[in-house]
C-alpha cells in the first residue's frame, strides 16, 4: 500500500467523508498522518473513584451501573444523559448534553474508561460532558482517554475522536509502510526520531516531551525537502537550459556612461546588485534571480542598466506589471532614461495598443497576448512577481528562446521565507535608500486627535503647497462592515465637510484603466489637493509632491501592505508624513502599528509581522506553489538554517538516496518554488 494512495476503508472509497475530508486537505493515507494535533488534553492521571477530588482532570476506568435519557424540564427538545459509574471503591455520576446515542453507546454493564474534570455539586461528586471509550480487554490500546490525548483541527462531521480512531488504524495496518526516506547520518547528526516513531508519537504520545520531538522532526522534514528541491531546481536550470551570453567588456563605457548620467548616485546596495546581475548575464546559463528591494530603492533603476545591456548586445527585453498604473510608471521611467540614447521604448495594456517596433516593452499581461511578438527577446523582468500565475509566467519566458530572467518585488519578505520560497534564485537586495531621502515621520494617532489631524493636513497643505493621500479599506460601505471607512461614502464627507475649500479627487480599482490614469494624472499636475483611494496606489504611484498619506482602519492592513502605502509619499525633497488613523481603541497600543512609528526598513517590518502573526498571508503573497506547512513555521530560523545546511550537505550525493529523491519527485515538493 502507498501511503500517497487515496483512502480507503476495507477496500471501498470513504465516499461519505470525502467531502468534509477535503475541507481539511485530506485526501491520501499519507495527509491523515500529516494532520497533527493542535494540542493534547491531558488525560494521563488514572485514578480511583473513591479518591477524586474536585477540580481534577483525570482518568476513571469502571462498569456502568445506570445509563439513561432525560428531558430538561420544560422542554421535550433537549436532552441530559446520565450514567452512574463504579469501581470497587465507589460511585460517580456522569452527564452529558443533547447526545442520546451514548445510552446506546455505554449500556448497562458495560465496562468503560472516561476522562473529565471532576466538579462538587449538592448531589456530591460528578463529571460532566466526559470524553469515554468502551474498554474491550485490558490490553487494549486507549486512545481517548487515560492518556495525552491528540485534539485536532476539525470541520463539521469530522471530530477528533474519529480523526484519532483513523489515524491509529492507518498506523497499525499501514505503519510498516512507513519508509524513512531521511538519509541515516542526517538522522544521527540531529539527533531526530526515527519517522515511524516521530508519526506514532506526534499523535499518541508518552509524554509531551516525546510530542515535541516527534513534532521537530516533522517540521525539520518539510523544511528539509523544501530547501533540497530548492537546490534541485536550482541545478537544473542551470544544467539543462543555456540561454544568450551577454558581452560586457566591450560595452562597459557605455554602461559607465549611463550610470553616471543619472540624475543622483547609485547606492551601495544598487551598484552590488548591478554587478550580480550582470555577472549572470555576462555567461550562457539564462540568470534566474529575485531583486527584493524596499519601497523607493531604486529597483526600476537597476532593471533598466540590465535592459540596457540586452539592448547594446542586440537583444530585445520585456517588463511585466501586474498592474496599469505600475506599467505607466515603469514606462515613463525607463523612456526618460533610455530614449534619449537611441533605446525604443513602448509600452502595451488592456487600454493602449501596440503598434511600433520596439527594443524594450513594458506592459501587463497583455504582453501574453498572441499578437504580441518579439524577433530576438532576451532578457525577462517581472514586477511583484507573485500577482502573476506560473502559467502566465511560463508564457512571457516563452516567448524567447531560454531569456534571462529576472523577478523584482517590493514586498517585504523575512529572509528566512525568501530562502524559503524563492530558494531556487538567486537573490539581490537593496537595503538602502537614496542618500537624499529623508525618513516619513509616522504617527498613531487616536480618535481624539481626528479632528485636529484634518486641521494639521488642510495647513500643511495650503502652507507648502503639498498634496495627501487618505487611504480607505473599501469602495462602498457594506451592511457587515459599516464602522469601516469607505473611500466613495468618505469622499463625498471630506469634499463637503471636512475640506471644502480643497480639490479632492477619488481614485478605486472598480475604475477602468483610462480613468484611472486621468486621476492620476491630474493630482500629478496639481489639480487635485488631496486623492481618496482604496489601496489600489499601493504600488506604481510616484507623486513627488505628495507629503501626506493618512491611512483609515490601519488595523485592518497587514504591516508590508502599510509599509507600501507609506512609500506612496517622500518621493520629492519635502519632508514626508504617514498618519495612521484607528477607531478601535486596543489597536491603539498595537505592537504592530506603534511598530511603524519607529521602523521604516521593510525587512525589519516584515521580520516583526511574522513575529508578531506568523507566515500566514502577511506579504500580500499568495505563496503560490508553495506548500502549507504543517509542523514547521518560516518563524523558526533555528530550524530552517539546519534544514539549510543538511540540504546543501546532501545534495552532492542526491542520486544516492533513491527514497529521498522519490520523494522530492513524487510530492508538491518539487514545485515549492516559483520560476
Amino acid at each position: 500500500m502507498n501511503l500517497q494512495s487515496p483512502i480507503t476503508m476495507g477496500g471501498r472509497p470513504l465516499k461519505m467523508f470525502s467531502t468534509r475530508l477535503e475541507k481539511l486537505e485530506i485526501f491520501t493515507f499519507e495527509d491523515f498522518l500529516l494532520h497533527l494535533p493542535s494540542r493534547y488534553e491531558d488525560f494521563s492521571l488514572i485514578s480511583k473513584i473513591g479518591r477524586l477530588q474536585a477540580g481534577e482532570t483525570v482518568t476513571i476506568k469502571g462498569k456502568v451501573q445506570e445509563s439513561k435519557n432525560q428531558y430538561l424540564r420544560g422542554n421535550r427538545i433537549k436532552t441530559i444523559q446520565k450514567a452512574v459509574l463504579s469501581d470497587e471503591t465507589g460511585s460517580i455520576e456522569l452527564t452529558w448534553f443533547n447526545q442520546p446515542f451514548i445510552v446506546k453507546a455505554i449500556p448497562v454493564g458495560s465496562d468503560i474508561s472516561v476522562s473529565g474534570k471532576v466538579e462538587l455539586s449538592k448531589k456530591g461528586l460528578s463529571i460532566s460532558s466526559p470524553d469515554y471509550e468502551i474498554i474491550f480487554n485490558e490490553k487494549s490500546d486507549s486512545l481517548h482517554t487515560g492518556r495525552l490525548v491528540p485534539i485536532y483541527p476539525e470541520t463539521k462531521g469530522i471530530s477528533s475522536k474519529w480523526l484519532r480512531r483513523q489515524i491509529h488504524n492507518i498506523l497499525v495496518q499501514y505503519g510498516a509502510n512507513i519508509k524513512d526516506y531521511l538519509p541515516v547520518e542526517v538522522i544521527k547528526r540531529n539527533n531526530f526520531l526515527d519517522l515511524h516513531d516521530a508519526l506514532q508519537e506526534v499523535h499518541f504520545p508518552k509524554s509531551l516531551v516525546s510530542a515535541t520531538n516527534a513534532r521537530n522532526r516533522i517540521a525539520f522534514d518539510e523544511l528539509f525537502l523544501l530547501q533540497l528541491a530548492s537546490i534541485k531546481k536550482r541545478s537544473d536550470w542551470k544544467i539543462k537550459k543555456k540561454g544568450h551570453k551577454f558581452e560586457i567588456t566591450k560595452y562597459q563605457k557605455k554602461i559607465d556612461n549611463l550610470i553616471s548620467s543619472l540624475p543622483f548616485i547609485l547606492t551601495d546596495s544598487q551598484q552590488i546588485a548591478v554587478n550580480e546581475i550582470l555577472t549572470n548575464l555576462s555567461t550562457d546559463q539564462p540568470m534566474n534571480r529575485l531583486l527584493q528591494g524596499d519601497v523607493g530603492s531604486g529597483k526600476t533603476v537597476v532593471g533598466a542598466i540590465a535592459m540596457y545591456l540586452a539592448y547594446l548586445n542586440g537583444f530585445q527585453s520585456v517588463l511585466m506589471a501586474p498592474t496599469e498604473i505600475l506599467a505607466e510608471q515603469h514606462f515613463e521611467t525607463i523612456k526618460n532614461l533610455l530614449e534619449p540614447i537611441g533605446v525604443r521604448v513602448k509600452i502595451v495594456t488592456g487600454s493602449k495598443k501596440l503598434t511600433d517596433e520596439f527594443d524594450i516593452l513594458i506592459g501587463t499581461h497583455a504582453i501574453l497576448n498572441e499578437k504580441v511578438l518579439f524577433s530576438k527577446l532576451g532578457l525577462v523582468i517581472i514586477d511583484e512577481q507573485q500577482r502573476f500565475g506560473v502559467n502566465q509566467r511560463g508564457i512571457i519566458r516563452d516567448k524567447g528562446e531560454n531569456p534571462h530572467l529576472l523577478t523584482m518585488t517590493a514586498t517585504p519578505i523575512p529572509r528566512t521565507v525568501a530562502l524559503t520560497m524563492y530558494g531556487n534564485l538567486d537573490l539581490s537586495y537593496l537595503k538602502e535608500l537614496p542618500k537624499n531621502r529623508k525618513l516619513i515621520k509616522t504617527w498613531l494617532v487616536p480618535p481624539v486627535k481626528r479632528d485636529p489631524g484634518y486641521l494639521w493636513i488642510k495647513k500643511e497643505i495650503i502652507e507648502n503647497k503639498s498634496q495627501a493621500f487618505i487611504i480607505c479599506p473599501f469602495i462602498e460601505e457594506s451592511e457587515s462592515m459599516q464602522t469601516i471607512k469607505a473611500a466613495a461614502k468618505e469622499y463625498e464627507k471630506l469634499s463637503k465637510d471636512i475640506f471644502p475649500d480643497l480639490k479632492l479627487g477619488l481614485l478605486h480599482g472598480k475604475l477602468k484603466g483610462k480613468e484611472k490614469n486621468e486621476i492620476l494624472n491630474k493630482f500629478r499636475s496639481g489639480d487635485f489637493d488631496i486623492l481618496v483611494s482604496t489601496p489600489v496606489v499601493e504600488v506604481g504611484i510616484d507623486i513627488p509632491n505628495a507629503t501626506i498619506i493618512m491611512i483609515e482602519a490601519a488595523e485592518r492592513f497587514g504591516l508590508a501592505q502599510l509599509h507600501q502605502l507609506r512609500g506612496r509619499v517622500g518621493r520629492g525633497d519635502k519632508q514626508s508624513y504617514c498618519l495612521l488613523f484607528t477607531d478601535n481603541p486596543n489597536s491603539l497600543h498595537s505592537p504592530r502599528l506603534k511598530g511603524m512609528e519607529t521602523l521604516y526598513s521593510g525587512a525589519e517590518l516584515a521580520e516583526l509581522d511574522l513575529k508578531l502573526r506568523g507566515p500566514g498571508n502577511l506579504y500580500g503573497i499568495a505563496q503560490h506553489g508553495v506548500p502549507k506547512l504543517k509542523a514547521a513555521s518560516f518563524s523558526d530560523t533555528h530550524t530552517l538554517h539546519i534544514a539549510k545546511r543538511e540540504a546543501d550537505k546532501i545534495f552532492s550525493e542526491l542520486n544516492k538516496h533513491i527514497l529521498l529523491s522519490e520523494k522530492i519527485e513524487n510530492t508538491a515538493y518539487s514545485h515549492v518554488s516559483p520560476d
